[in-house]
């Protein structure tokens, strides 16, 4: 099961470093602001305050450090992409009130439910995040920050960890219902992001 952990570990990697890529590319942050603020506090959460052990542990600061680029990009290009009328002083104090209630609440909920490994938090997080990903597609109505192959990463990362979990913590009910809603979430992703690239008259093959 170790490989498993292994597996999402790369792919959640590699949807880091594609939303990145795709970031730099298209002048826009690939992320929703409230997964950004939740990933990367549980990240860190689980890097330095409570952190994992072994394998997992390096994977977990790798990943804070690629949702730090991330945060990054989010202030540097979305500003630009705000709603007109709202000001700059609303934008940076949404996203730090975010991140601040974000932190919070996996800190306290990992504590309130002595849920060190922090799989609920995560997957919690990752439920809303697929829910997040396909209403920005929907909003932009372009590709911006976008590609298949995120979605594809970010199900086949959420996959692998479901089998290890299902295998550690088998009587967790809730964890088994995230992981079967974040499946069906994410392929309605690659169902929408293909619908809207032949309406865009983009490939959505060669889109990375």
């Amino acid at each position: 099961m170790q490989w498993f952990g292994i597996a999402s570990g790369v792919f959640w990697s590699i949807t880091y470093l594609l939303l990145i890529k795709r970031g730099y590319q298209d002048k826009a942050c690939g992320m929703p602001m409230a997964a950004l603020a939740l990933n990367i506090s549980w990240e860190f959460i689980f890097s330095f305050i409570h952190p994992h052990g072994g394998f997992q542990l390096v994977i977990n600061i790798a990943w804070f450090v690629l949702d730090t680029i991330l945060v990054v990009q989010y202030l540097r290009y979305e500003p630009a992409r705000r709603p007109a009328g709202e000001s700059a002083a609303f934008f940076y104090g949404a996203f730090l009130s975010i991140l601040a209630v974000s932190f919070l609440t996996i800190l306290l909920v990992t504590r309130e439910f002595d849920n060190y490994g922090g799989y609920y938090t995560a997957f919690g997080q990752n439920l809303l995040m697929s829910i997040l990903f396909i209403r920005l597609l929907l909003d932009r109505k372009d590709l911006a920050g976008q590609s298949l192959y995120i979605g594809l990463a970010k199900m086949l990362g959420t996959l692998c960890a479901s089998m290890m979990v299902f295998a550690y913590a088998p009587e967790s009910r809730l964890t088994v219902f995230f992981a079967w809603a974040i499946l069906c979430f994410d392929l309605v992703y690659v169902g929408i992001f293909i619908r809207q690239s032949r309406r865009l008259g983009v490939d959505a093959l060669l889109r990375w």
